[in-house]
């Protein structure tokens, strides 16, 4: 039931220790395509990365009964993380027979796969690079608009981020954002390919999100601070929105 997946991502409190050998820490694998001769823009891919999350994470599969429910239910269980990397080429292709979802905007894609143990992660997905992921683009700024429910994900303007380390904070917006969402409102938003976009927010933007965080009208993600920012800080805010 759907009812599954949305109590699992309205549920989550989050927290937790990391279990001693790292090879047994919990994380969501992420891939995120940049050709060489193409690269994708940073909006596109930012979008594309934040719906490849939801999606798998509201997919039939990780429902209780589900082939993806155990991976995610001890995932969402301990502390979330999620690490991206990216691929060209063969390298893409060669990832996409995994347990995952792929989600595409504007001619970008990103791929989400089923959490697992970081020891036993795909050769095929241990192999690709994960520091130093970036990409050329400016992000957008300003109020989306359109006729559909949706998340706007607004990134917080005083932290700099790679285009991987942003992915990654996205995908946990998206994935909090659900629960701005009735159960009803949640099935309705995923049956049209949960729409959303990623925004850069504007200092007075920013302190008001943070406001509406505060008093539960928006989901704000707090990172943990292992790679590129403090510990605690808030990187992205997601609240509804109409979105094209």
């Amino acid at each position: 039931m759907f009812s599954d997946v949305y109590d699992r991502l309205v549920g989550y409190v989050g927290g937790g220790t990391d279990p001693e050998d790292p090879a047994d820490v919990l994380a969501m694998g992420m891939v995120l395509r940049i050709e060489k001769s193409d690269p994708p823009n940073r909006h596109g891919l930012l979008v594309a990365a934040a719906r490849a999350v939801v999606l798998l994470c509201l997919d039939e599969r990780a429902q209780a009964d589900g082939l993806w429910a155990p991976g995610l239910d001890a995932w969402c269980d301990a502390r979330i993380r999620k690490i991206a990397r990216r691929a060209r080429g063969k390298q893409w292709y060669d990832v996409q027979g995994l347990w995952g979802v792929t989600a595409e905007h504007d001619g970008c894609e990103a791929r989400a796969f089923v959490p697992g143990r970081v020891g036993d992660v795909d050769p095929r997905v241990k192999k690709l690079q994960i520091g130093g992921t970036d990409v050329d683009g400016e992000l957008l700024s300003g109020d989306p608009s359109g006729d559909g429910e949706g998340l706007c994900l607004w990134i917080n303007p005083g932290l700099d981020m790679t285009v991987g380390k942003a992915a990654a904070q996205v995908g946990h917006a998206s994935m909090l954002g659900v629960a701005l969402f009735s159960l009803d409102e949640a099935q309705t938003w995923y049956d049209a390919g949960c729409p959303l976009d990623v925004r850069l927010a504007s200092a007075e933007r920013w302190s008001a999100l943070v406001a509406a965080a505060d008093r539960g009208a928006a989901a704000a993600v707090r990172d943990a601070g292992f790679t590129e920012v403090e510990p605690g800080s808030m990187t992205v805010i997601a609240e509804r929105a109409r979105i094209d």
